[in-house]
């Protein structure tokens, strides 16, 4: 085979770099609850007074997540 055609790509390789970017927010996600679990195991009696800036936390990541996305889409111009 030609050196050419397996270099060859079509399409957008948009979708790996969104797919890529989705790892922040994974292990971002991972570590706010990691560390809830941590501070309840410690202090069992904190967990009411600790889990709604864990809510807050997961909030924001996905959301920063999601105007990633979005502006990935915006910056290649499909939603212009």
């Amino acid at each position: 085979m030609d050196a050419s055609v397996l270099a060859e790509v079509s399409g957008s390789t948009a979708a790996i770099g969104y797919g890529l970017a989705a790892i922040g927010p994974g292990i971002g996600v991972g570590l706010v609850f990691a560390a809830y679990i941590q501070s309840t195991a410690r202090q069992p009696e904190s967990s009411r007074m600790t889990l709604p800036y864990v809510w807050i936390g997961f909030a924001v990541i996905e959301a920063l997540a999601l105007l990633g996305i979005a502006f990935g889409f915006i910056w290649q111009g499909t939603l212009s």
